[in-house]
């Protein structure tokens, strides 16, 4: 069985208790960072084989997770924090299980996305999740033209070290519209800050900004 699995996004009392009971029952853990994800089980006192599973590697170690689940093995799909398959490896490997027909099962836990949703206040009846923003300057900027002209609410993964830039787009192509940024969800600095792009920019040119971030902008 293949056990995909929701991580804490910061707060290690967030995990479930069917995250705890699949990975005791895992025979091995296939996750992002072994390290970060080692730390992560040894705060529960879980102790397993690790196989490393991320971008570079996914390809090859899907096939070897395959053979692994055809020979009836255990196997724990994890990755650095959130759900696997969500801006993050996993779907490659749940597909091969559709395909082959091997059983698997997600356990759903913390969620950036939903969290920075519900925080912002903006209309939940309609949202789309579109990922990190792209790294180059003109896809960012279509990016967030095409978000400017929906009327449901939309959300982003953005690096800390790229809002500023972001944000000064934000005021070319959507000055009026209400964002709010979600940032270190669930840690100690949790903060949820709502505003216009031009009040947000100004606030975080100020104070730049650590951790993990969620950009979410209110439909028009």
């Amino acid at each position: 069985m293949l056990y995909v699995i929701a991580t804490p996004i910061g707060n290690l009392g967030d995990i479930t208790l069917r995250a705890i009971e699949a990975l005791k029952s895992a025979d091995v853990v296939a996750a992002e960072d072994t390290r970060r994800s080692g730390m992560l089980l040894k705060h529960f006192g879980i102790k397993k084989p690790f196989i490393s599973y991320h971008e570079h590697n996914e390809a090859a170690r899907t096939i070897e997770l395959v053979e692994r689940l055809g020979r009836g093995e255990n196997v724990a799909l994890i990755t650095d924090a959130g759900t696997p398959g969500l801006s993050d490896p996993g779907l490659r490997l749940i597909r091969e299980c559709i395909k082959r027909e091997l059983p698997f099962t997600i356990i759903p836990g913390p969620s950036s996305i939903l969290m920075a949703l519900l925080g912002s206040g903006f209309s939940t009846d309609k949202f789309c999740f579109r990922g990190f923003l792209p790294v180059k300057s003109g896809q960012r900027e279509r990016e967030l033209r095409a978000a400017a002209e929906r009327d449901e609410t939309a959300i982003f993964f953005e690096s800390p070290y790229r809002l500023t830039k972001t944000l000064a787009t934000c005021i070319d192509v959507m000055p009026d519209q209400q964002l709010c940024i979600a940032r270190e969800l669930t840690k100690k600095f949790e903060e949820f800050r709502r505003g216009v792009a031009s009040e947000l920019l100004e606030h975080y040119q100020s104070h730049p900004p650590k951790g993990e971030i969620v950009l979410v902008i209110s439909g028009s």
